[in-house]
């Protein structure tokens, strides 16, 4: 009877080296793949999942060139990257777009405030297997444009900050005009 043992090295070699083997794939292949295709259509949505991917992906590699000879004391590390990657990339998931929503994008809209409440953590439950549905504030953005146009969005965005500016000069409570504060969104980044 034939030996398998030849079989069965190659297996063993597979398994102890998935990570290596999938992390390619699911880390480059597939998000560049996913990257054309977005670019090819005309979904905002789609394009911010895959250049937030990049910005993650970018700063995880980052991460690794500094805490490199660290990094070497942990082996379960590229198990951990593969799955995290795996959580960013696939559409189920949907973590690249979470963690654009939760930690970047308050960052770049007020880069004062985030960097004083940086590990701020929210006492509502966090949801790390966001679901996209009609209700989404980004999504109700792009249909509203797409129906009205960007000049009526950008007209509707004007108004609002215009009322809330009015708002907070003239209903301060007790000292007038004279009592104006300097709010930080009265100001552009």
């Amino acid at each position: 009877m034939p030996s398998h043992s030849g079989d069965d090295n190659v297996l063993q070699v597979l398994i102890k080296n998935f990570d290596v083997l999938a992390l390619p794939l699911v880390a480059l292949v597939y998000p560049l793949y996913a990257s054309v295709k977005a670019i090819e259509t005309k979904s905002l949505a789609e394009d911010e999942q895959w250049l937030t991917y990049w910005v993650l992906y970018a700063i995880i590699s980052l991460f690794e060139l500094i805490f490199s000879k660290l990094l070497e004391w942990f082996p379960i590390w590229p198990f951990l990257k593969l799955v995290g990657i795996c959580w960013l990339v696939l559409p189920q998931f949907n973590g690249a777009e979470h963690v654009y929503r939760h930690f970047i994008r308050p960052f770049y809209m007020n880069p004062q405030r985030a960097s004083t409440n940086i590990w701020y953590v929210p006492h509502k439950k966090l949801n790390f297997f966001p679901k996209r549905d009609d209700d989404d504030i980004l999504t109700a953005a792009e249909k509203y444009m797409e129906k009205h146009g960007t000049d009526a969005f950008e007209r509707m965005i004007v108004r609002k900050d215009s009322y809330e500016r009015g708002w907070r000069r003239g209903g301060g409570g007790g000292g007038g005009s004279s009592n104006y504060m300097i709010f930080d969104d009265d100001y552009r980044y």
